[in-house]
């Protein structure tokens, strides 16, 4: 085994001592055993191995202090032999203290941790197999990783700042309070999902073919179904080479959740609400689609699949992400599975800071890491503003974490929020190439809090069951005889907009009137009369009047009178009586239908049975463009056993 041969661990104390230090390295180790050390490399190699031997391990474990024996424990009780230099730098807030082997005066002297780690070229060092094993017996596991929470949240934000004084001539540092916004997702998340299905319903959603997501008109009309609008509103810029608009964030998400979870699917450049089969109609495709939010057993699979097929933008400002950058990637799934186990260890109902739950993630073992090479990302221009550099790839973990809980999570209810805006939020990426001009390295940076809804722990299956706060039902529109729905107070919702619009015929602001005509359309468009008889009586919250009942039920009966049996084909034949004569055959009148006096009507199903039973009588079905003498036509009836023909 060479020195850097680590892949496999080292197997024994004495290969540590003898492959992995010099005797330099091996002299300063030995003033540890304060007895006297021979001076050869193989003399130095059996005096430490011996002095470790028996029950001088545990004695000198036992001298350790706190800090350190945690560094211990993290790898005896772990897979793996080599330290996790920044997973317990994550958990422990610090290193321990390893002291150095060299002899140069400016370094510290070795600690007795040293007599536990070796090849040093790999961080905090390597740990041998034997010695392992041997700890195993009376090394106690370590501490599970514990995660801060807040019952309570500040009214403000101490952001910090550095400006310059043009009155000083200095650079001033400091912090500023910025109010707090909290947005609770979970009762929200529900209407919103309706309204937006709504939205997709009307033919108003808009995907591009390549990447499904939504257009700039599609993200607008979104956003003003959404409840409260989006989390930062658009404020026109005062400057244009300084836009601190962070953009849609929930408006983005939606149409991209619900292609995931199979509530809508793209055809042509607008969605459609998902038809499982011929008889799954719009109302069950709404109602579905309002069971996911609210119906555990549905919304577990749904969550699940819809994080796991959405796509991520990180940042606006990183390049190559959809270039060579992309193929350096790591999996999504394996990313989401992480943040996801981490949610788990978190309490229900207490706010974690953001930077607390990323800590969380490194600490707990669940560490992602968005890109394998970063070195293709990169911030204006590839040769210096490359993330590969250091410091980079921490900064992709962090931000991938705040998209993921922020635009996708929190949109479906399964965290709340506080934010504030992004500009000036974090100041993590100024040392990095390229940002000066940047008012923040992407539009999550303002994500400062989340909390874990109920909704959120029944899906991540830290609880057993889910049961949705009754929802209080309050009365929106008024029915009035005349067959006018009248809005009533401020609290009718977008979606509820969406469908008096698509049931009946505005007539002003607030006021629609129901007309057979709209109704039959709506019918016609695959919505039911029970449908809209059930919307106006929930929103209402009284009986419907007598006019109206009976209009929904004319309405009801003249749509079921009429119905589409399928495709047919249309049959000329030459003259009345080669039309009765066909229609009449027990060989092809069981595959036809009279119309008229020289037509025939085939139903698609029975095309190819009527073709063969027309041989069978002695015709032929021409070709559509094909015409037929007069003397020809005046024969066919006395010749019927005769090759004929139809035009």
């Amino acid at each position: 085994m060479t020195r850097y041969d680590l892949d496999s661990g080292i197997p024994t104390l004495a290969v540590a001592l003898a492959e992995h230090m010099n005797a330099d390295e091996l002299k300063v180790l030995a003033t540890l055993t304060k007895t006297r050390a021979p001076t050869r490399k193989a003399e130095l190699v059996e005096h430490i191995r011996e002095y470790l031997e028996g029950d001088r391990l545990r004695t000198v474990w036992q001298g350790l202090d706190d800090l350190q024996k945690a560094a211990v424990a993290e790898v005896v009780h772990s897979s793996d032999t080599t330290f996790p230099a920044e997973r317990f730098r994550a958990k422990y807030g610090r290193l321990p203290d390893f002291g150095a082997v060299s002899r140069w005066p400016r370094d510290q002297p070795p600690t007795a941790l040293r007599f536990f780690f070796y090849a040093v070229e790999r961080g905090g060092g390597v740990m041998p197999d034997d010695l392992k094993e041997r700890l195993e017996a009376f090394v106690p596991p370590p501490v599970a990783a514990t995660v801060k929470s807040l019952e309570e949240l500040p009214a403000a934000y101490d952001r910090p700042f550095e400006r310059w004084n043009a009155r000083t001539k200095k650079e001033e540092h400091g912090t500023e309070p910025i109010p707090l916004t909290v947005r609770e997702t979970e009762r929200s998340a529900q209407r919103e999902l309706l309204s937006v299905l709504r939205l997709v319903d009307a033919g108003r959603v808009a995907v591009s073919d390549k990447t499904r997501r939504a257009s700039s008109a599609t993200v607008d009309a979104i956003t003003a179904v959404l409840e409260g609008g989006d989390y930062y509103p658009f404020v026109p810029p005062k400057d244009k080479w300084c836009d601190e608009n962070a953009g849609p964030v929930r408006a983005f998400a939606w149409p991209l959740l619900i292609q995931a979870g199979g509530l809508a699917q793209r055809s042509g450049s607008r969605l459609t609400l998902t038809r499982a089969n011929d008889t799954r109609t719009r109302t069950h495709c709404l109602r579905a689609g309002e069971r996911h939010l609210v119906v555990p057993a549905s919304s577990d699979a749904a969550f699940r699949r819809a994080l796991r097929d959405v796509g991520f933008l990180l940042a606006e400002c990183v390049k190559g992400q959809t270039g060579k950058g992309k193929h350096g990637l790591t999996a999504a799934s394996s990313r989401r599975e992480a943040i996801a186990d981490t949610l788990a260890e978190c309490p229900v109902h207490g706010w974690i800071a953001a930077a607390e739950l990323l800590r969380l993630v490194r600490a707990s073992d669940n560490g992602f890491a968005v890109s394998r090479n970063a070195w293709h990302l990169y911030i204006g221009e590839l040769q210096y503003g490359s993330l590969g550099y250091e410091g980079g790839a921490g900064l992709l973990e962090e931000r991938y974490l705040l998209c993921l809980l922020f635009e996708y999570a929190a949109t479906l209810g399964l965290v709340d929020v506080a934010f504030i805006p992004p500009a000036g939020a974090r100041r993590d990426y100024h040392s990095l190439w390229g940002t000066d001009d940047l008012p923040f390295f992407s539009r999550y940076d303002g994500l400062m809090f989340v909390r874990v809804t109920a909704l959120g722990a029944y899906c991540l299956g830290t609880a057993e069951d889910y049961k949705p706060a009754p929802v209080e039902v309050k009365p929106v529109l008024r029915v009035l005889p005349n067959l006018d729905i009248a809005a009533i107070g401020a609290d009718l919702e977008p979606g509820d907009r969406l469908a008096l619009d698509a049931y009946a015929v505005r007539t002003a602001d607030l006021v629609w009137q129901l007309e057979a005509g709209k109704l039959l359309a709506a019918i016609e468009e695959g919505r039911s009369v029970d449908e809209i008889r059930e919307f106006l009586s929930d929103r209402s919250g009284a009986p419907l009047p007598d006019t109206v009942a009976r209009l929904l039920e004319d309405v009801a009966e003249r749509g079921a009178r009429v119905h589409d049996r399928g495709l047919a084909r249309l049959i000329e034949c030459a003259d009345p009586a080669l039309a009765a004569l066909i229609a009449n055959d027990t060989r092809t009148r069981t595959h036809c239908l009279r119309a008229g006096e020289r037509h025939l009507v085939v139903p698609a199903s029975s095309d190819a049975a009527f073709r063969r039973a027309l041989r069978d009588v002695g015709f032929l079905l021409a070709p559509g463009g094909a015409t037929v003498s007069k003397r020809r036509r005046a024969g066919a009836t006395e010749a019927p056993n005769q090759q004929g023909a139809e035009a």
